[in-house]
């Protein structure tokens, strides 16, 4: 019997890569439900391939496909918690994902996780979501799957630091005086992967780093001290993994979304995959190490301190983060901006603790509010 996968966010970028995947293991998956944000036509065209028991478009009412189908924000918890649904891929973009995440883990479901925003806004009630309902987290973020492929098989005790690897963004030999003015489009023009342009401004701030560490911390259980990043511009090494004994393990290949996806499906087994592209240690050349540059990447301090800070601190982060891209993104702000506004949020922002959903969601919202009130001034 085929496993069902329902794939939240399906015309996005982790979306459609998700399918690309699954069409070539069709013996082993089913789409059983799809969802989209708007993009109606695209969405459509995927039902009529693919045939899923459930379709639903968060923002309009044309999302009613095949055999059941729904509208609205409510249509991600009713794909992610059906009976035929054995797999969630989440892939929405932003704190959207956060219900539907908790909903699935609380129904006994495997959430393949692409929207880091997730463990960042609530991580301790998504991991106390899993225990209860006996659901799993199987990261897809290309650095956590490294981590999860390197230590499967161990004991969590032999685990002793994360050092998880960033490609710099587009900015990486930039003035930071000369990043603080880039345009959209210079910030879109990522050097090695294709993603959506809210993580592409994320890696050009290195606030997706901050938010990877944030996630890593709740993944793998350690401390935030015991996750460090460094910038390495190939994109092929994903993450290092040290253990306890000082020996160091590392998962490399070449940048593509493709085989952390595969990974999360099929976790702890490994499918043969005839799309997947082999590596090469030639083809890759060269590969180099730097350190964070502090000045080039002020929003990732902010990151790191808001961890620190713990309660709804993260929450608040990512939060300010969101509204301020979106800013960026509509011209409305300059690139140097963002990390502005990310880092008046947090010091205007009174932390409590994260322990209900309705308290990250009041943390959510408070922190959206000063950032619009930041950025419209």
């Amino acid at each position: 019997m085929s496993v069902g996968v329902a794939i939240l966010g399906s015309t996005g970028s982790i979306g459609c890569t998700a399918l690309q995947v699954l069409a070539r293991q069709r013996d082993r998956f089913r789409v059983a439900a799809l969802t989209a944000h708007s993009n109606a036509e695209l969405l459509e065209r995927q039902a009529a391939e693919w045939q899923p028991g459930y379709v639903g478009l968060v923002n309009s009412g044309k999302g009613k496909r095949g055999q059941g189908g729904g509208e609205g924000a409510a249509c991600l918890v009713e794909a992610a918690t059906r009976p035929d649904v054995h797999i969630v891929l989440n892939g929405i973009v932003g704190a959207a994902g956060l219900e539907a995440t908790l909903a699935a883990l609380e129904a006994g479901k495997r959430v393949a996780l692409a929207n880091k925003e997730t463990l960042v806004m609530a991580g301790e009630l998504v991991t106390r979501a899993a225990r209860r309902g006996g659901g799993e987290i199987i990261p897809v973020d290309s650095e956590h799957s490294a981590v999860l492929q390197c230590i499967t098989g161990r004991r969590p005790t032999e685990l002793a630091r994360l050092i998880l690897t960033a490609s710099g963004g587009p900015f990486r030999t930039w003035d930071p005086a000369r990043v603080a003015d880039a345009t959209v489009d210079e910030a879109l023009r990522h050097p090695t992967w294709k993603m959506g342009k809210k993580i592409t401004v994320d890696s050009a701030t290195l606030v997706n780093k901050a938010l990877e560490v944030i996630e890593a911390h709740f993944l793998f259980g350690l401390t935030y001290d015991a996750v460090e990043v460094v910038v390495h511009p190939q994109s092929v090494v994903h993450a290092f993994v040290e253990f306890v004994d000082g020996s160091v393990l590392a998962q490399v290949g070449f940048p593509t979304m493709e085989l952390p996806i595969l990974y999360a499906l099929t976790h702890p087994d490994r499918v043969p995959d005839a799309g997947a592209r082999r590596f090469d240690p030639v083809a890759a050349g060269t590969l180099t190490f730097e350190p964070v540059r502090a000045a080039l990447y002020p929003a990732y301090a902010s990151g790191r301190a808001a961890a620190a800070a713990g309660g709804t601190t993260t929450t608040a982060f990512n939060a300010a983060n969101e509204v301020a891209v979106e800013r960026f993104l509509e011209g409305r702000i300059r690139f140097g901006r963002i990390a502005e506004t990310v880092a008046s949020v947090l010091d205007a922002y009174e932390p409590t603790d994260a322990e209900s959903l309705e308290a990250v969601l009041a943390a959510d919202a408070e922190a959206r509010r000063l950032a619009r009130e930041a950025t419209c001034s």
